[in-house]
């Protein structure tokens, strides 16, 4: 591979810890992964408001992901690409959940609509979308101007049919478990391989010189392409698999791990 020039993580499982907090310990070495002239950036299933508490911290000026990879944006505000998903698909897959036990989220205009406010889950995504939800049981008003939906359950096997049965819309949008409890639609090219690409492009990078850090299943696509991929050591098995090595779980400061043990001996500097 090329000398590494640029660091793409995760955030959720990856780069903040259980509480969803960024740890110091973490947001020093992305400090000296930049003081050594590695680009650093994210990409997230979250929106940009979730996002932009990290850039804040880190001081990310550069391009980030939202909606893994639908939104490419700057924390000035600027948006450089966004795409929405398909509004026949966000019809499909509301209309086949209509029956099921799962709560559903529609993100749209910078906006989290939920059919109710109340549970664990709803309780983690006030931390990572860093807003509340506007309950609604309409979401039809928000059909053409999607980022994404999330079905929320944590019946495990229902969720995992209703991705089953939402299949057939996979040639135009991008679907996946985020977490065994949550199922994401997003635009086709919602998706961390595409966004980690878009990425890339922006910082004038080849893949081959890049470096991805994830720890679920939507990460393996941009682990898939980049020249080092890290698993985070909470990853499940599958998914470090995917991955060149693996560093310690995001709760022990896992990507201060990966920058000081795997990525910093690699291009000559000490931690």
């Amino acid at each position: 591979m090329n000398p590494i020039r640029l660091v793409i993580s995760d955030i959720d499982g990856t780069l903040v810890d259980k509480s969803k907090q960024l740890t110091a310990a973490t947001a020093d070495a992305v400090l000296r992964l930049e003081h050594a002239k590695v680009g650093f950036s994210v990409i997230s299933a979250r929106p940009r408001s979730g996002i932009m508490p990290i850039a804040e911290t880190l001081g990310i000026d550069a391009p980030m992901a939202a909606f893994n990879g639908g939104i490419i944006f700057r924390r000035d505000g600027t948006v450089e690409e966004h795409h929405v998903v398909d509004p026949d698909v966000v019809r499909g897959v509301l209309d086949l959940a209509r029956d099921e036990a799962v709560d559903i989220w529609l993100f749209a205009d910078d906006r989290w609509y939920a059919s109710r406010d109340e549970g664990v889950h709803v309780e983690h995504e006030r931390l990572a979308s860093n807003q509340n939800p506007i309950v609604t049981d309409d979401f039809s008003p928000y059909l053409d101007r999607t980022d994404k939906v999330t079905f929320v359950s944590d019946d495990h096997a229902l969720l995992k049919g209703l991705a089953e049965r939402c299949a057939p819309h996979a040639a135009r949008a991008t679907i996946v478990q985020s977490q065994v409890y949550y199922l994401d639609v997003t635009a086709l090219a919602g998706n961390k391989g595409d966004g980690a690409r878009a990425l890339a492009r922006a910082f004038d990078v080849p893949l081959d010189a890049v470096v991805a850090i994830g720890d679920q299943f939507n990460d393996v696509p941009m682990l898939d392409i980049a020249g080092f991929a890290i698993a985070m050591g909470n990853a499940p098995d599958a998914v470090k698999a995917k991955a060149d090595d693996v560093t310690l779980a995001n709760d022990a400061d896992g990507v201060a791990h990966a920058i000081d043990t795997l990525i910093f001996p690699r291009i000559g500097v000490s931690a």
